[in-house]
């Protein structure tokens, strides 16, 4: 059973400390958020670590919106909604791509300095299942650290947003069924009460499920085990992307390797030396990232190899180290040279589709109570993210979660209640390791292929954790897995029940996606269990 709350505490005995609006989380959601909501209001912006220590600082492939004049919102909406295998919600991607260029207008006047031409005209490249050039980057391949840079400059300029870094927020205190404010550890250890008229959620995804990700450490599902435990709903948790080309390399991390690489031209080819993404699918090298993952083990379990080649030498030297400076320079600590060599790579965890439900305003289904970036499932990816997405994707819904905040009228007054936990089941624990055991568990029966054998394992397991541990959260370590915890038990939930095989879900038992039966959504929370919704809307 999880805990409504997993730590001890008096509010009315807490410190306390008053604000507008809390924003947890300091990727481009949490920034841009903070930003557009401190033109009318005061804001505590929370970052468990550095305010550059995000996500987003890793993007590297760019930003999608509608620049080019060959381009235009339609392509796009298809584009995304073909890619989200029909899952994406078609108002949720309307407001994307229509709202996308003016957001991107905005990150450039908060000083986003994006990649240019000779002649002065913004580069854009193209990505896996985009019909068009229309990503923007930044330089080469350092999008998000660009993005990071301007908007983090830019908040600590800001007078009404008071920034907390190295700040834990643990949970999301309710009354009513409205959120009001958040319960903070301080570095020290400390706990004080951030009473806000609204929270928002903008911690990013949730990597760290698995042993083998591209995100960093701070990716632990803080978004989805704060909102479950207050009583949100979580949709579509089954539905994670594993990016094709993380670096496979003794000694080397699972650094990813863009898809623009595979945009501007790289091919994949197997142990033998072969192309093969040809027998897969018509794009080949830029299909949808869920067809090429598969692709990618299935070529790996023919060739009994652990990992695959990205092939990018016959192009030139200059555009190489010219697009990708980052990806180049990696690679060359540990002896690879993108310009002569085959690059080793197999598949990792990326990004996670579904997340914290929310409307067309990013609200959640607890009142006051908001989620943005990764964290949340607004409906624009669908079962498959189309690549570039999630940045404009953030900046879109921050601008509306803004928008709405505006018209959230004052909290009431909050009664003072206490929470102690039942002490039996005591156990203490190693969380390094069980964080290990529960990434390995993860990996081996949760990931790129799935069957209801290793789901019902890896369910049971996950449970028996739970019922273990909860009793024993006291600091950072254990708050972050107790998140995963939550998450890994949702997604393995929704991966048993959804009996189909759908963009980043895929099921060996099941192979096919069947829209007559599973063209619906997951929705799980603690009130109403597991819950399925049907769409309302025809796919173009």
């Amino acid at each position: 059973m999880i805990p409504r709350y997993i730590v001890d505490f008096d509010l009315q005995a807490l410190p306390r400390m008053k604000t507008d609006v809390a924003v947890i989380g300091a990727g481009i959601a949490g920034l841009y958020t903070a930003l557009q909501t401190s033109e009318y209001a005061d804001v505590v912006l929370i970052s468990k670590k550095g305010l550059d220590d995000s996500n987003t600082r890793w993007a590297q492939g760019g930003i999608a919106a509608v620049t080019a004049k060959s381009d235009s919102p339609e392509l796009h909406r298809q584009d995304t909604l073909v890619a989200g295998a029909g899952l994406s919600s078609f108002e949720a991607v309307d407001v994307l791509v229509h709202e996308g260029p003016e957001r991107l207008k905005e990150l450039i006047a908060y000083g986003t300095e994006f990649d240019r031409d000779a002649e002065g005209r913004y580069e854009l490249t193209q990505e896996g299942a985009h019909s068009k050039r229309r990503i923007l980057h930044a330089n080469g391949d350092a999008t998000g650290a660009e993005i990071v840079r301007a908007l983090s400059a830019r908040v600590k300029e800001q007078p009404h947003i008071h920034v907390l870094e190295h700040h834990f927020a643990i949970d999301v205190i309710t009354q009513d069924g409205e959120s009001v404010g958040v319960i903070v550890q301080k570095p020290t250890g400390e706990l004080f009460f951030l009473e806000a008229k609204a929270t928002v959620l903008a911690t990013g995804g949730a990597g760290q499920l698995y042993r083998y990700t591209t995100n960093p450490d701070i990716a632990t599902a803080d978004g989805i085990g704060i909102a479950y435990r207050a009583g949100a709903r979580i949709k579509d948790v089954e539905f994670i992307q594993f990016h094709p080309t993380a670096l496979y390399y003794p000694g080397a991390p699972r650094f990813l390797i863009s898809e623009a690489v595979r945009g501007e031209g790289a091919i994949l080819r197997n142990s033998n030396g072969e192309r093969f993404m040809d027998k897969y699918h018509p794009q080949k090298e830029l299909a949808p990232r869920d067809i090429v993952a598969r692709a990618i083990v299935s070529e790996m379990e023919q060739t009994h190899a652990s990992f695959v080649y990205l092939d990018i030498t016959h192009e030139s030297e200059e555009l190489i180290k010219h697009r990708f400076p980052t990806i180049y320079n990696f690679c060359l600590q540990y002896g690879l040279d993108m310009v002569t060599d085959w690059i080793p790579v197999a598949p990792a965890c990326h990004y996670i589709m579904g997340g914290v439900q929310t409307d067309l305003h990013g609200e959640t289904t607890t009142k006051r109570l908001f989620a943005c970036g990764e964290a949340s499932c607004t409906g624009v990816h669908g079962a498959n993210r189309l690549a570039s997405n999630s940045l404009s994707e953030a900046v879109v819904f921050g601008h509306r979660i803004s928008e709405r905040i505006k018209e959230l009228p004052e909290l009431p007054v909050i009664r003072a209640f206490s929470v102690t936990a039942e002490q039996r089941g005591h156990r203490m624990f190693n969380t390094r390791e069980q964080r290990v055991k529960l990434q390995k568990l993860m990996l081996r029966h949760v990931s790129v292929k799935r069957h209801e054998k290793g789901l019902k394992k890896a369910l049971a397991e996950l449970e028996r954790m739970e019922q273990y541990y909860h009793f024993q959260i006291d600091g950072k370590e254990a708050f972050e897995f107790f998140n995963l915890l939550n998450a890994a038990v949702l997604t393995t939930k929704a991966a048993l029940m959804r009996e189909e095989s759908r963009g980043g879900h895929y099921r060996i038992d099941f192979p096919n996606k069947d829209d007559l039966i599973w063209r619906k959504h997951l929705i799980q929370s603690v009130s109403e269990g597991v819950q399925e919704e049907s769409d309302q809307y025809d796919v173009e």
